[in-house]
């Protein structure tokens, strides 16, 4: 059976994406791979056809319980056989008996337990189909998300040299890949990269203004599940009661999610976020690595993530079904003065270059009045064009202020009072403002005292953010301000300074989306899919995506060989779900909800 064939009958798509068959053929004929891919380009099925091509299991090293067992749930709704070796396993012995029997299409394991001798010593006389190593930036110290495990597994996969290695990963810049083929040992000419552009996720970066009122104006306009990411796991909590608040309340459901919740309560939360079609989930940023879900249609951070790669990473949750998504940033100069004492008190100095470039990376996406994506893209070594339609500065270019002036003057007011005052006293002195405090440190006789007009100090703050964020300015763990690296630029007025005015926000009908208009037939569709997914105990999702029951909506199929012809739909789950799915389409048409289609 040809490539094409398989990939028809298994997973119903009529054709490979991008670079899935470049991947795909170099795995079959047992060539060592890294693949980088973005998120929602169809990684796993990179490795999932050539284990059913190859003769063996495909062995899948993987960094998280959860994530692991919603790839085993989503390769079932496909037929293919798949089970998860983790410590939740209620079964390992039969697990290792279906294994030995070859009743396995693919195992997944843990980089902590796939490195261990009793491991290596069971799978060492079976046969391999392949080894895909998922998350693999997770092998470089140079990523942004590092698992000293990962480097153990070199050995392992030596051991098996005949052994097709298939390397996965959405977010490695070019350094992190050509260590990532160091340490799997996989040559340079192995490596495929498919671009890192997420054309269907739309990016918004806004300062931080009242977090919980902005991100409820985002609820109410913007419909279906979302991850909101907070900095810390009292915000998760906090924001999840702000967000929640029940209908009456104008809210929809909302749950928090952080290692410090019990781990029943974490499971709960996430099986009742993976099976919701509308609820939010406020997680610190652990919360979404571990899950294999298609549908997220935004994605929020209520402060700024580690990195840029991080934020790629995070945002890549958002509509990995291909369909329209939402990347929302909020963002406050404090996160930046955090995010910059972190670097320099908890990263080991070989590092520490590295990692301020990549913030200095961040503090430029989130200041730039250009197009947000070309940012990220050439970030990734990338040359994109300079627009690209889809990002809030595109779609609404915003105006800029040459604010070089304000930033001087602030950065005297700074110096002139020793560099250990916060942002309020600082105004209140360029405005001259003679109240108290002022007096009291005699700062009313300062050559800065009053130099601001209202204009000017109706500017100091978002300067002093932007001034933060390129670290010109340094906030103490009190708000007192000092300079920065970047400061002596701006003083000598070798650097300016422009700032974006962001515009203000355009309200939609709740529902309505130029992308996606109000479709009657398949929202009936989508409610057969809940249904049908509460009946057999899975999350939607794993019945059909929703760009699929959207096409059976616009198509509208007579019968199960019209049916079968819709990408998306395999032979499995034209078995499991056909008659069923055309019965509900039917009756939808009958009763009128498709006189909108």
């Amino acid at each position: 059976m040809s490539l094409e064939a398989l990939l028809h009958e298994r997973f119903g798509f009529s054709a490979f994406r991008g670079v899935q068959r470049d991947v795909v053929e170099r795995a079959v004929a047992g060539k060592h791979t890294l693949a980088v891919m973005p998120t929602g380009a169809g990684k796993s099925l990179c490795y999932q056809l050539p284990a059913l091509e190859r003769r063996g299991t495909g062995i899948v090293i993987s960094p998280l319980i959860a994530l692991m067992h919603d790839q085993v749930r989503s390769a079932d709704g496909f037929g293919v056989r798949a089970a998860a070796l983790t410590s939740l396993s209620h079964t390992p012995s039969i697990i290792w008996k279906q294994l030995r029997a070859g009743e396995l299409d693919l195992l997944y394991v843990a980089p902590e337990r796939a490195t261990t001798q009793d491991f290596q010593r069971n799978i060492k006389d079976l046969p391999i189909a392949l080894f895909a190593i998922d998350e693999a930036h997770c092998v470089s110290e140079w990523g942004h998300d590092f698992r000293p495990d990962y480097r153990l597994l070199l050995p392992l996969l030596d051991q098996h040299a005949n052994v097709p290695r298939l390397a996965l990963t959405a977010t490695a810049d070019r350094r992190t890949r050509a260590d990532i083929l160091v340490q799997l040992g996989i040559p340079e000419e192995g490596m495929i990269v498919a671009g890192f552009d997420r054309p269907n996720i739309r990016y918004h970066v806004r300062p931080r203004d009242g977090i919980g009122s902005q991100l409820k104006v985002l609820l109410k306009d913007q419909p279906g599940p979302g991850i909101v990411y907070a900095t810390s796991r009292n915000a998760t909590e906090k924001l999840a009661e702000q967000l929640g608040g029940g209908a009456n309340q104008g809210g929809r459901r909302a749950l928090a999610y952080h290692a410090g919740l019990e781990g029943e309560i974490r499971q709960r939360n996430q099986a009742a976020f993976v099976a919701s079609e509308d609820m939010v989930m406020a997680a610190t940023v652990a919360f979404g690595m571990g899950i294999d879900k298609p549908d997220v249609r935004f994605v929020a951070h209520a402060g700024i993530p580690k990195s840029i790669e991080a934020y790629y990473q995070e945002t890549g949750r958002a509509g990995r079904d291909g369909d329209p998504a939402e990347a929302w940033l909020y963002w406050g100069a404090e996160d930046f003065a955090r995010a910059r004492r972190r670097i320099e008190t908890e990263i080991e100095e070989a590092r520490r270059p590295t990692e301020r470039d990549r913030l200095n990376t961040l503090a430029a996406f989130v200041e730039a009045a250009t197009c947000r994506r070309a940012i990220l893209l050439r970030h990734f070594g990338e040359e994109p064009p300079a627009a690209c339609g889809n990002c809030d500065n595109c779609i609404d270019p915003p105006a800029t202020i040459d604010v070089t002036e304000v930033a001087r003057k602030l950065l005297s007011a700074a110096f002139r009072t020793e560099m250990r005052f916060g942002i309020a006293h600082l105004a209140a002195v360029l405005g001259g403002d003679d109240n108290e405090k002022v007096r009291q440190f005699g700062h009313h006789k300062l050559s800065v005292f009053g130099i601001m007009d209202a204009e000017e100090l109706a500017l100091v703050r978002p300067v002093a953010r932007s001034l933060q964020a390129r670290d010109a300015l340094r906030a103490d763990d009190y708000g007192g301000l000092s300079f920065g690296p970047a400061a002596k630029a701006f003083l000598k007025g070798d650097e300016r300074l422009v700032i974006a005015v962001p515009p203000k926000r355009v309200r939609r009908v709740r529902g309505s989306s130029p992308d996606l208009p109000h479709d009657p037939l398949f929202e009936a569709l989508r409610a057969w899919r809940r249904d049908r997914a509460k009946e057999l105990a899975v999350p939607p999702y794993v019945i059909f995506h929703d760009s699929t029951l959207r096409s059976v909506a616009a198509t509208k199929p007579g019968s199960l060989k019209a049916l079968s012809a819709i990408d998306g739909i395999g032979d499995t789950k034209l078995e499991r779900h056909g008659e069923s799915l055309l019965a509900a389409l039917d009756q939808a048409m009958e009763t009128g909800d498709a006189t909108a289609a």
